[in-house]
């Protein structure tokens, strides 16, 4: 994940906002897929990824598999910190989420990644792209 807002709507604008840093850190990728949630399929959103080039991916409808990586994702952060820290607040779950997923991207190894980080996948595919 390389970038990402907290919020307890379906608003757009905190997901335009994660967008916007993730695409003026890292540039624009190829494809950006999300599911057909009204935030991602606004107008607004979809104007934001075609404005940087970016090809728009869509799962359908129910069908979770498409996006099956997002959702392990979900999963680990609900099973391995949500659940278990049960949030008092919102400040205090916006900062716990932050840490898990500096620890989910940076320390934490997945066995998809034969062991290694998300964090070290991505740098290694940006290394081999440069070269």
């Amino acid at each position: 994940m390389l970038s990402w807002r907290f919020s307890n709507t379906l608003d757009t604008q905190f997901c335009i906002d994660a967008l916007d840093e993730a695409l003026a850190k890292y540039g624009p990728p190829e494809i950006f897929n999300t599911d057909q949630g009204s935030q991602f399929t606004s107008d607004v959103f979809t104007s934001c990824l075609k404005t940087a080039h970016v090809k728009i991916s869509m799962d359908g409808k129910g069908r979770w598999l498409d996006n099956r990586f997002i959702e392990r994702l979900w999963r680990s952060l609900k099973y391995e910190d949500v659940y278990l820290r049960c949030y008092a607040t919102m400040r205090e779950a916006e900062a716990g989420i932050g840490c898990y997923l500096a620890f989910y991207n940076n320390q934490r190894p997945h066995q998809a990644l034969n062991s290694r980080t998300p964090a070290q996948v991505y740098d290694l595919k940006t290394t081999q792209k440069a070269a």
